[in-house]
């Protein structure tokens, strides 16, 4: 197979995604104006609908913008040998491969942070804003963008690193000890992200004891599940819209519950909300998320060491001597085909994880306050609807508010 042949795939691949997601956004975009189902009657006033519905089209016409700007971009970087250029600046200044690698996807992130950064700043400060959602300040959003980028540096600067001093002592089979690499950054950060990241951004406090810390621990001894962990974050910070997650395994769990949350519901609402959660951990989705992510993993790499030191890929993008960095790009873009096929299966996998664990939570606490609570939760973020059904299978790893609604009552 020619180089220019596979260039042409590589543009083809590119195109073929950029085209069908917008015709995925353009089918959503159609029932904007749905009828609200009989099921969600009550959770809108004609008022808030129509505020509800100017917010999804608002951010859809966004979407456009940027999506297609982001294909001009990409599409003009690959047809004037833009990644010949970064890899020519990055080799005038070192002769380490490992440097090299770091270099290159160092300049072209930081390019592309800075190209985003407009559409960014508009999202939060005009869209978000205009809403209701925005609570951010510019101080807070250029701090949020400066950490971002020191972590990103650091943390995937040093993986990165490490991948392609993998690749330089053994070659064919960097691909195993890269896996093993991932394997245990995955834990790691499954085990202490709301230790060591979150107190990055924001900051964490323990429930107070009262009424709502009482009715969590009064739910968590009847169905045995010992929470010391229970902490609120300050999400109010950036935006009005509420969350609540579990994290970590073994003695590391721990629920956070954004404040918006906690003035949003109401109390037996939040212990639905986190019943739910509780749900996720005694069904194990988490443990099984893991695996099937780093089996997933382990097939990538393995693929990506069949074809990494082939220079067909390098020469397609321009560069005329095989190397690592080069042949990851060109991987990457040829394997996305692959990617959207595992990520809509995995979706289908966590919408029915989702489904089992709003079942813990009708059967161990009861249904009407987590569907009330789903039914605030969407209202406050002017959530849709009435999304189209393809656009639910590869977007949503959650099944819908009326499907999940449904499924409670069932």
């Amino acid at each position: 197979m020619s180089p220019t042949l596979v260039f042409y795939i590589l543009i083809g691949i590119i195109l073929i995604k950029y085209l069908f997601d917008t015709y995925l956004d353009y089918l959503n975009a159609k029932h904007f104006n749905d009828a609200i189902p009989l099921e969600l009657e009550g959770i809108y006033n004609e008022e808030e609908y129509k505020k509800s519905q100017a917010y999804k089209k608002e951010n859809h016409k966004f979407s456009i913008i940027v999506s297609s700007f982001s294909i001009v971009t990409t599409l003009l970087f690959f047809i004037f040998d833009g990644f010949a250029f970064v890899d020519a600046i990055a080799r005038n200044i070192s002769n380490n491969l490992i440097i090299i690698t770091l270099l290159f996807f160092g300049m072209i992130v930081f390019a592309s942070e800075l190209i985003s950064l407009p559409f960014s700043y508009y999202k939060t400060f005009v869209i978000e804003e205009k809403y209701g959602f925005n609570k951010s300040t510019l101080k807070t959003f250029i701090l949020d963008k400066i950490k971002g980028w020191l972590m990103m540096a650091i943390i995937g600067g040093g993986i990165l690193a490490l991948i392609t001093w993998f690749y330089q002592a053994t070659t064919n089979n960097f691909w195993l000890y890269t896996w093993a690499l991932i394997a245990v950054f995955t834990l790691f950060m499954n085990l202490f992200y709301s230790k060591l990241i979150v107190p990055i951004f924001n900051k964490q406090t323990p429930l107070k004891s009262g009424e709502l810390k009482s009715a969590i621990e009064n739910f968590s001894n009847k169905v045995g599940f010992k929470i010391d962990n229970i902490f609120v974050i300050d999400g109010s910070k950036r935006s009005t819209k509420a969350n609540a997650y579990f994290s970590g395994f073994g003695s590391q769990k721990r629920i956070t519950l954004y404040d918006t949350l906690i003035n949003d519901l109401e109390t037996d609402e939040i212990v639905a909300v986190l019943a739910h959660e509780v749900g996720h951990y005694k069904k194990k989705h988490i443990i099984y998320n893991i695996i099937l992510s780093l089996l997933l993993m382990g097939l990538t790499l393995y693929i990506l060491s069949l074809l990494i030191g082939n220079s067909i890929l390098s020469q397609a993008l321009g560069v005329e001597q095989a190397s690592f960095h080069i042949g990851l790009i060109a991987f990457t873009i040829l394997y996305s085909p692959i990617s959207e096929i595992t990520g809509f299966f995995i979706n289908i996998l966590s919408r029915k994880f989702e489904y089992q664990a709003d079942d813990y939570a009708k059967n161990n606490f009861n249904a009407s306050s987590l569907i009330s609570a789903l039914k605030k939760l969407s209202k406050n973020s002017l959530s849709n609807l009435t999304p189209n059904n393809l656009y639910v299978k590869f977007h949503y790893s959650h099944p819908t508010l009326l499907q999940r609604i449904l499924n409670l009552k069932n």
